[in-house]
């Protein structure tokens, strides 16, 4: 992995000018544009302050955007993460986020050295929309209180929907009028403007000198510390004094690995298409793993790798991984030289931004497209991991999702199709096929799907309506699977067919399944002499065992 690291910064800067510098450094600017508003908004939305959004993506651009998997990757703060964060800084205050954030670094690169991330591969798509769309519902919810001047109590959803009845609704109207027209300017404002200043940095300029200019007396973002060593965070003493506490942050830690790895492959995947670049998904694992576990000790919160960036860095020309860490020294100098002016931007103003950010985070193509075509399956998933991250604890939602797929899946498996046909024996006799009187009734079920335990009562019914056969042949050629338990089924229903001296064949019996079946004693008790390579076979050995 170190090698490859070192292989790619040699190829990276091979033939690196000053124009290429030049181009660098104009695509981290205007990457910063970007993240500032973001960074602020979720540091507060995440139940921290403004300055800890602006600390991590400074270390993230520097530390993580440095080890990067590619050249593109630009990380921070994400409206993701926010989601489960606040709940976590309502459960166990910044200090338990902050030991959490650093056991979440540590399994994330765990995660990287192992090459686990494939098997976030392995999530459903529609899971992942389900999850995205549930943790914009729990952001917007989240943004309610500074949105419109309220006071809703309750760590999840539902409880802050519930407080109302207590604590009521009183809603401060410039506050809100603040917080309409910056979700106003940032849904009107042109995609062409954006590629200069975004929408999200001139709204919160002009809430911000409004607020300077007029003394709005709503609610501020306050003071931004000018150091990057607040007094609040993670130190090893406090690792040493809480040790006893850490059994209880291990089950937030997955959730926040499982997220920020999800998300920082997906960017990686998304970038890679776009600057046809090759992307190393357990090198960027273990720098996101590297990066969370030196944040804490800044006071900041978890990153991961951002698409909106990381897509703003491309498309403005980056060139390099400076493009990050442009991006991190331009997000030091507003924090270090505007912190003062900052400080009065109005909580409402940033709660429009997380309210816009909420809503563009839904994947909506995807939703349209699974629910236009009505695609069951993919809805029923989708609203359920969204139901649970709405309504219950956000570590558990995706968990939730794949073993509701799982389930979905199992039993989408686990049905057979059974197809019953009486052989016609006119139609033989078209064919010319000599038929003697003592040939009865011929029954033929084809089976397409597994034979086991689930399975195995349906065939025993679809056999037994049929009244009346002197032959039964059970066509498996579309069986690819058969366990122990659809053995000794399949054994019962000959031993009670041939009792009423039922004749029964095996056509198209696959290798795997006669293995087991040889393996059983049953190819011995149902005789070889009944196996047929298809089903006409066995009717013709039928016949010719009637003359």
């Amino acid at each position: 992995m170190i090698r490859g690291y070192i292989s790619d910064i040699k190829r990276e800067f091979s033939q690196y000018t000053i124009r290429k510098f030049r181009s660098d450094i104009l695509a981290g600017v205007t990457v910063a544009t970007v993240a500032l508003p973001l960074a602020l908004a979720f540091g507060i939305g995440a139940g921290a302050d403004a300055a800890a959004g602006l600390i991590t993506a400074i270390i993230a651009g520097i530390v993580i955007g440095g080890l990067s998997g590619a050249s593109f990757q630009i990380s921070g703060p994400t409206g993701a993460m926010t989601a489960i964060l606040v709940s976590l800084v309502y459960k166990y205050q910044l200090p338990g986020m902050f030991a959490t954030c650093f056991i979440a670094g540590v399994i994330i690169c765990l995660a990287g050295i192992f090459k686990l991330g494939k098997l976030i591969g392995f999530i459903p798509a529609p899971v992942i929309i389900g999850f995205t769309s549930g943790i914009a519902v729990v952001i917007a919810f989240g943004q309610i209180n500074n949105f419109f001047g309220v006071h809703m109590e309750g760590e999840t959803t539902l409880e802050k929907v519930l407080s109302i009845r207590t604590v009521g609704f009183n809603v401060d109207v410039k506050a809100m009028l603040i917080g309409i027209l910056v979700v106003a300017l940032m849904l009107i404002w042109p995609k062409k403007w954006s590629r200069i200043v975004p929408g999200s940095l001139v709204a919160i300029g002009l809430a911000l000198l409004g607020n300077i200019l007029f003394g709005f007396n709503v609610a501020e973002v306050g003071a931004i510390p000018k150091t990057f060593l607040p007094e609040v965070r993670l130190t090893f003493s406090s690792i040493a004094e809480n040790y006893q506490n850490y059994s209880n942050y291990i089950v937030p830690a997955l959730s926040i690995a499982a997220l920020g790895m999800i998300e920082s492959l997906l960017c990686g995947a998304t970038g890679s298409r776009m600057k046809n670049e090759k992307f190393s998904p357990g090198r960027e694992l273990v720098a996101q793993g590297i990066g969370n576990m030196i944040i804490p000790f800044f006071g900041g919160v978890p990153a991961t790798a951002a698409i909106a960036r990381t897509s703003v860095g491309i498309k403005s020309g980056g060139v390099t991984r400076l493009v990050s860490v442009i991006h991190a020294v331009v997000l030091a100098s507003f924090m270090l030289l505007l912190g003062d002016i900052m400080s009065h931007i109005p909580l409402s103003a940033l709660a429009g931004v997380l309210m816009v950010t909420a809503w563009r985070m839904n994947e909506w193509k995807e939703i349209q497209f699974i629910f236009k075509h009505r695609l069951m399956s993919a809805i029923a998933k989708f609203l359920v991991t969204m139901l649970v991250t709405i309504f219950f604890d956000l570590t558990i939602a995706i968990v939730a999702g794949v073993v509701f797929s799982i389930a979905l899946f199992v039993m989408k498996c686990a049905d057979i199709e059974i197809t019953v046909e009486k052989v016609n024996k006119e139609r033989l006799l078209e064919r010319n096929v000599y038929l003697p009187e003592e040939v009865g009734d011929m029954t033929v079920v084809y089976l397409s799907g597994p034979l086991f335990f689930g399975t195995i009562e349906k065939i025993r019914n679809a056999v037994m309506i049929q009244g009346h056969m002197d032959l039964l042949i059970l066509s498996m050629r579309g069986v690819p699977i058969v366990d122990t338990s659809g053995l000794r089924a399949l054994q019962d229903l000959y031993d009670e067919l041939t009792r009423d001296k039922v004749v029964i064949m095996l056509s198209g019996v696959q290798n795997k399944v006669r293995q087991m079946m040889d393996k059983s004693g049953l190819t011995m008790e149902l005789g070889e002499e009944n196996f047929f390579w298809s089903t006409d076979l066995a009717i013709s050995a039928y016949i010719s065992q009637s003359a």
